[in-house]
């Protein structure tokens, strides 16, 4: 049986250990470097350690036989550049602590491992594969591969990103993210002399935001935002170049497909102007389909047999979850509770934590 309550106290030891370890994304030695500290963790209990290509790190433990296993999913890199801890300090306020990469999601592989601990080597049939990926901030272009890969093979997946801010719940479902910039190419004129003989690229580009902002159907769980706008050279030059950049979440495939098409099919309506369109979806929509909701049947029952409750929900931001969960059941935010991801307030909430890693090793163990 796991035990009633985890050290707190080493956990807190084990995160300033990674933490102080600055990891954003760019800095592939340095998201190495947390790495290595995890994988000689996951080694002391036992673990089989792999280096995938393209950066990510894999520790199997208890794996054979005919049953599959059970997957984790965590990552080491971090948004925050070298430095921060400078302005960003790693302390503890009451309940709270503090620090970049504390709540997204180092405390999240903290857990993990203490969770992992609490077995004490009695691991589920087909054991436990952990992946440990460098590149989840920036799109998880180098892992994707190897996450859908092993999801493949795995019966249930977890993640270990943090729980929603607010509610502490799991999440259940993420929508879809995407994104598309937009060139346009006209020709430049003199604005004052030769006016006419100009085809302005920014005026195409401000027709565009407009059709492609209502394409937006909020109702559905489906927004799109032009985040970026950018064109010209001189004020007194008919523009030639103009750039627009589009975030696009959906919650369902059929919608990201649908905005996918409308922008793709973007035209002038000045025939002199030509775009060019890229981008797409980057991680397809987490639909909670019944193997999600059967997990996360299982982990209300568990929360409320330790004493607690959660509950669950559909988020906008997305995850390695995406990817997982059109190929088997995953259930995410199986991290440590707190607030403040990608912002100065980040921290982990340490009267809630225990209780997820609690959680997430009853799961380990039953599912």
């Amino acid at each position: 049986m796991p035990p009633e309550q985890p050290d707190l106290r080493a956990m807190i030891d084990d995160l300033r250990a990674l933490v102080e370890i600055e990891s954003p994304s760019t800095d592939a030695d340095a998201v190495s470097r947390v790495q290595d500290v995890v994988e000689v963790r996951a080694r002391e209990l036992g673990a089989v350690t792999h280096a995938l290509p393209g950066g990510t790190r894999q520790f199997s433990l208890g794996e054979g036989g005919e049953a599959r296993p059970i997957l984790v999913l965590t990552h080491a890199d971090t948004v925050w550049p070298h430095g921060t801890l400078e302005q960003m300090l790693f302390r503890v306020e009451g309940e709270r602590l503090y620090g970049p990469g504390t709540y997204d999601m180092k405390a999240g592989i903290v857990g993990l491992l203490h969770a992992l601990r609490s077995l004490g080597g009695a691991w589920p049939a087909g054991g436990v594969r952990v992946l440990l990926t460098p590149d989840e901030e920036v799109g998880s272009l180098e892992s994707r591969l190897q996450i859908e890969a092993a999801a493949r093979e795995a019966r249930a997946v977890f993640v270990v990103e943090p729980p929603v801010a607010d509610s502490h719940a799991l999440k259940i479902g993420r929508k879809g993210v995407g994104g598309f910039t937009l060139t346009f190419h006209g020709v430049a004129s003199h604005a004052g002399n030769k006016p006419g003989e100009g085809a302005s690229a920014i005026t195409e580009a401000a027709r565009a935001v407009l059709e492609v902002q209502a394409l937006a159907r909020p109702e559905e769980g489906t927004t799109v935002s032009v985040g970026r706008f950018r064109g010209g050279s001189a004020v007194n030059v008919i523009p030639a170049e103009a750039t627009v950049e589009i975030d696009l979440r959906a919650s369902t495939v059929a919608e990201g497909e649908r905005v996918t098409r409308a922008v793709q099919a973007l035209t002038p309506a000045d025939p002199r102007v030509r775009v060019t369109v890229t981008g797409g979806l980057n991680r397809p929509p987490f639909e909670p389909g019944p193997g999600t909701q059967a997990l996360f049947r299982q982990a209300q029952t568990i929360a409320r047999d330790l004493g607690f409750t959660v509950g669950g929900e559909v988020v906008g931001g997305g995850s390695d979850g995406n990817f997982t969960a059109p190929l088997c059941p995953t259930l995410d935010g199986l991290g440590a509770p707190g607030d403040g991801a990608h912002a100065a307030h980040e921290h982990v909430r340490l009267d809630r934590w225990p209780d997820h890693v609690r959680l997430l090793a009853r799961l380990l163990r039953e599912v």
